[in-house]
């Protein structure tokens, strides 16, 4: 089993913390799904096939069955319903998809009216994860973003209305001159919605971004300060669980049933391939005859993605993967979640030495090791780079 993302770039307007790839060349969004589809094309054919056009080592087998896909951005429900539904037949021409996939939409909630979200009703999409990031209208204008807070119950009850069941949502906090006060109205907003998901990050200056420039231009904000934002984060994980969610992983909450299966994929290893500027692929050591798993991007410019697809050339870069680096890689993400890291997975050298520099933050209480599982205690949620790092080879 494989997952599918689908990098769809255009915005209308750049956020001002967002490192990721965006551009608002929104002319484009013709060709770039068309791109799109070569690309599937092209990473589809067998590698012993004369029409294969380039050497990359990752390559999904054309029977492999993808088991998620996801559209993320930039802002994917810009695409309009008639680019969407082309996009959707080009995946399920190309590819096998499960019949129970996770098919997930992200999208901005001013971008669900009544007639998109009965459009996407008739799509394969059955998730959709909406940026809404706080319910503070203030703190929207200053992170830039184009929907207001009503928007956001707006479009959940819109998604309700044509049997969106499930649902995730994005909130931040750690914003200038923010109180404990301001974040538990977000977190009591948010939980009046009932959403089935939510993914909730602190704000954090970028090196590229705008907000990292403003910084630069106009000096230090006065931040909530490492002891609130802690408090913040225990507030979140208190209510949350208090209300019926899971916290399976350092930022992510769901109810039973509805973790992010596309998401958990990154953290436990799952194959998973990249279509578009600047997307990743991923293919994990096991699948390889030396050992050696693979990793690479695409081109990180929209012009350049178009035209290479248009000569039938995938303009990418590529790294081995080798069995040290895998580790630290797994260290780093399988200690993410709830389940952490599995002994019994690792190679016999990496295992010793997981236990070995595991075992002085097992006596501190901030790791524990269950069922051959080394995983966070809440303590150690508070620390948890230092750990990884700690757990990593040099």
């Amino acid at each position: 089993m494989a997952g599918l993302y689908l990098h769809i770039p255009f915005c209308k307007s750049r956020c001002i913390y967002c490192g990721f790839y965006s551009t608002t060349f929104h002319d484009l969004m013709e060709d770039y799904v068309d791109a799109l589809s070569r690309e599937m094309v092209l990473r589809n054919t067998p590698p012993h096939s004369s029409l294969h056009p380039f050497p990359s080592s990752f390559l999904p087998s054309p029977s492999s069955t993808l088991k998620t896909i996801y559209l993320g951005g930039g802002t994917p429900s810009l695409l309009s319903p008639a680019l969407l539904r082309q996009l959707f037949y080009n995946i399920y021409k190309v590819y096998e998809v499960a019949t129970d996939a996770e098919i997930t939409l992200e999208c901005n909630p001013d971008d669900i009216t009544p007639e998109y979200a009965e459009a996407l009703k008739a799509l394969p999409v059955n998730r959709v994860s909406m940026g809404a990031q706080t319910f503070s209208d203030d703190r929207l204008r200053f992170l830039h973003r184009r929907h207001t807070s009503s928007q956001v119950r707006t479009a959940v009850d819109l998604l309700r209305r044509n049997d969106f069941q499930n649902i995730s949502i994005d909130l931040m906090f750690g914003f200038p001159q923010e109180t404990m006060k301001d974040w538990q109205e977000d977190i009591r907003q948010v939980l009046e919605l009932e959403v089935e998901h939510l993914s909730s990050y602190s704000l954090m200056v970028e090196e590229g971004t705008p907000l990292a420039q403003w910084t630069m231009d106009h000096g230090q904000w006065i931040m909530p300060g490492e002891e609130l934002e802690r408090e913040m984060y225990e507030t979140l994980i208190d209510r949350l669980e208090g209300a019926g969610y899971e916290h399976y992983e350092i930022s992510n909450f769901a109810k039973i049933g509805f973790r992010s299966r596309h998401n958990s994929s990154y953290w436990n290893d799952t194959p998973y391939i990249g279509i578009g500027a600047a997307a990743h692929s991923y293919s994990p050591p096991v699948l390889h005859p030396q050992g050696l798993g693979t990793r690479s991007w695409n081109v990180a410019d929209i012009r350049q993605y178009i035209e290479g697809m248009k000569q039938g050339k995938r303009i990418f870069e590529e790294e081995a993967i080798d069995a040290d680096t895998h580790y630290n890689d797994l260290v780093t993400v399988a200690l993410r979640t709830r389940e952490g890291l599995d002994l019994s997975a690792l190679s016999e050298k990496h295992r010793m030495y997981a236990i070995k520099n595991a075992r002085r933050f097992i006596n501190d209480g901030l790791l524990e090791l269950t069922d051959n599982r080394l995983h966070l205690t809440r303590r150690g949620l508070f620390v948890s780079d230092m750990i990884m790092s700690e757990l990593m080879i040099c």
